[in-house]
């Protein structure tokens, strides 16, 4: 029987090519997080896009408008309540695809004024940094690191709602630095997995010394590096500007070691970026791991070693908690609703 002393929040999340709908409520006499996750049900739109080789807009809009509804029924029937049980429902509204993120609003907009319930507009990526929140209990302060396919960030989080972005990317960010050399080379969408597969079967080793870059910020760039990528690719032969052809295809040695060189390099840019972070504020004793390329069981190693080498917490989501999903949306819908912070109607999107 679910207490209702405590606000439940209804999640929504469609800002990209996952629709996901969580129902989140802050359970009593309990140490584990997770345990306020009442249900989280994500529909991924990975198989419709593969054959692109990348998220097609309106293909994603015309799913979330597709599977909104149905999605939300079964997070609704996994938590044992209904519409008239939710009082708040949260809902992702900036940044993400535009058409994908008005389905969710325009969604959850509908349900809150026919339903008479507060409504939260939540950041995306405020929602990704607080992802580990789902299941640990990390303290603040702490850095986090967000990585994913559109954007790559370092945050000094304050408190719940109290952060400052500290680096973020100047041009490209690292999951679409994964996704673009991965199609460079011929490999499916999207790129990071099969990175990750090709990189492990090489013992992650560095083959071709990518550059790192040399920005003397917190600030990440990754567009230098997908040049260097293609220009050592065309230097050995195996790519053709021209044609814009792959040219060594049954070449999976090749391959590997480019995915093993790539991996590798991404890891040491963010492990050089978090140490220099940690050194501006040593007072920090934990760092996050969070977002879609979090997922990488490689990149979760190393950064977990790098912490325990300087003795700081490390805390990372599960991997269904890394990519785009409700749950998120729904804790932050929590934390602003106990702070009063609710929105009018009015609110766009981006």
């Amino acid at each position: 029987m679910i207490s209702h002393n405590k606000n439940i929040i209804l999640g929504i999340e469609t800002s990209c090519d996952e629709t996901s709908v969580a129902v989140y409520q802050e359970q009593e006499n309990t140490t584990d997080p997770s345990k306020n996750i009442l249900s989280n049900v994500t529909f991924s739109q990975i198989d419709l896009h593969k054959k692109f080789g990348g998220v097609v807009p309106e293909i994603a809009s015309r799913s979330q408008l597709e599977k909104i509804n149905p999605v939300m029924q079964e997070a609704l029937n996994k938590a044992n309540i209904t519409l008239d049980d939710v009082d708040v429902i949260a809902v992702a509204h900036k940044p993400g695809l535009p058409g994908s993120l008005l389905v969710g609003v325009c969604f959850a907009k509908a349900l809150a004024a026919v339903k008479k319930k507060k409504i939260v507009a939540v950041n995306h990526l405020e929602a990704h940094a607080f992802s580990s929140c789902l299941e640990h209990n990390v303290p603040f302060e702490h850095i986090c690191l967000t990585a994913s396919g559109g954007h790559t960030s370092l945050y000094l989080m304050h408190d719940f709602g109290n952060y400052e972005i500290i680096g973020q990317t100047v041009d490209d960010a690292a999951g679409e630095a994964f996704d673009k050399i991965a199609k460079l080379i011929n490999l499916p969408y999207p790129g990071g997995p099969y990175i990750e597969k090709l990189a492990r079967e090489v013992n992650f080793n560095d083959f071709f010394f990518y550059p790192r870059g040399k920005l003397k910020s917190l600030n990440f760039s990754f567009s230098g590096l997908k040049t260097a990528v293609l220009y050592d690719l065309v230097d050995r032969g195996a790519y053709d500007m021209k044609t814009k052809t792959f040219l060594k295809n049954d070449d999976l040695e090749l391959k590997q070691k480019v995915a093993s060189s790539l991996l590798v390099c991404i890891t040491d840019i963010f492990e050089k970026q978090l140490q220099k972070a940690h050194k501006l504020y040593p007072h920090v004793a934990s760092i996050s791991l969070v977002g879609g390329v979090a997922c990488n069981k490689y990149l979760r190693h190393r950064i977990s070693e790098f912490c325990k080498k300087r003795n700081l917490k490390f805390f990372t989501p599960s991997p269904r908690f890394c990519t785009d999903n409700a749950a998120m949306i729904a804790f932050v819908g929590n934390y602003k609703a106990k702070q009063n912070k609710f929105s009018d109607l009015n609110f766009d999107i981006l």
